[in-house]
């Protein structure tokens, strides 16, 4: 099946992110979130990142023009009915997920694929949703879209070939690199990297260390561009914590289980930069150490 256009639910960081890649790649698409203000938010967010991109020589002012023509802003789910493609990107719920799924079934054309940006909550719990489990799978982009390379793409028990392969050949059209995954809470990249996230949360509680030191020690002794704390801040604590808890859920296993102050957290409302606030105070002042 050929695909020209794409709806993307969900005007997130990683909604807008993912539609502003196919758009960029030549796509007709459509971002569609309920919200108003979200959806300007996330319409002048992509416009100022793909300024900046002509600022520093990366793409031309026509290709800018180009891409923003491509994007169709969208306040209804109704408005997915048009796609070739659909990619689910909403909060980590695995229930407003399923309800969503189940509502594109009913709109979109009986060949159209499914597929779900999800961080951890198994695909095959959202094609169970559907009529067309064979035409529904992970697609799980990077943060920053744009900017990151991988796309892990997740099989759920009835997705066939021709879905998978389509969805392959798709990730590489947009420049990105698939890796394909079997359907497990947290796939490949979440199952390893939350633990470590919550182990350096986990230190900070316990006072082993400052945030400071503890990533600092991640960056220079392990090699990583950022520190693990840090890292917890740009993805969210609230997504930090609904990974875990999926993971703690679904595997069963007690070391998921995440940090009391992880939780107490997101109980305060300080999520992290999004908020201007999470284990580093940003409207304080607080910086994470740079590499």
């Amino acid at each position: 099946m050929e695909i020209h256009k794409v709806a993307v639910i969900g005007a997130g960081t990683m909604g807008r992110g993912i539609a502003q890649v196919f758009a960029q790649s030549g796509y007709e698409a459509i971002l569609v979130e309920v919200i108003p203000e979200q959806l300007q938010r996330a319409m002048a967010g992509i416009a100022k990142f793909l300024a900046r991109s002509v600022e520093k020589g990366k793409m031309t002012e026509e290709e800018k023009a180009a891409t923003l023509t491509r994007l169709h802003p969208a306040g209804e789910l109704a408005a997915a009915a048009e796609a070739d493609l659909v990619v689910e990107a909403v909060t980590e719920n695995a229930e407003l997920k399923k309800r969503i799924f189940s509502e594109l079934d009913n709109l979109c054309r009986p060949e159209v694929i499914l597929a779900s940006n999800t961080s951890s909550i198994p695909i095959t719990l959202l094609a169970a949703a559907t009529r067309r489990p064979d035409r529904v799978i992970g697609m799980h982009f990077m943060n920053p879209v744009p900017l990151m390379a991988l796309v892990e793409v997740i099989r759920a028990l009835a997705t066939s070939n021709e879905t998978t392969q389509t969805v392959v050949d798709l990730s590489c059209k947009l420049g990105k690199i698939p890796v394909e995954v079997n359907d497990f809470p947290g796939f490949v990249s979440n199952r390893i990297l939350m633990p470590m996230i919550n182990e350096a949360v986990y230190a900070l509680m316990e006072g082993v260390a400052t945030k400071e030191a503890i990533d600092q020690v991640m960056m220079l002794g392990m090699n990583h561009p950022m520190g693990p704390l840090a890292l917890a801040d740009l993805i969210g604590l609230d997504v930090c914590l609904a990974i875990l808890e999926v993971l703690h859920h679904g595997l069963g296993d007690p070391k998921y289980r995440p940090c009391p102050l992880l939780r107490k957290y997101v109980d305060a409302g300080w999520l992290g930069q999004k908020v201007g606030r999470g284990l580093y105070h940003y409207v304080a002042g607080e910086q994470p150490p740079k590499k």
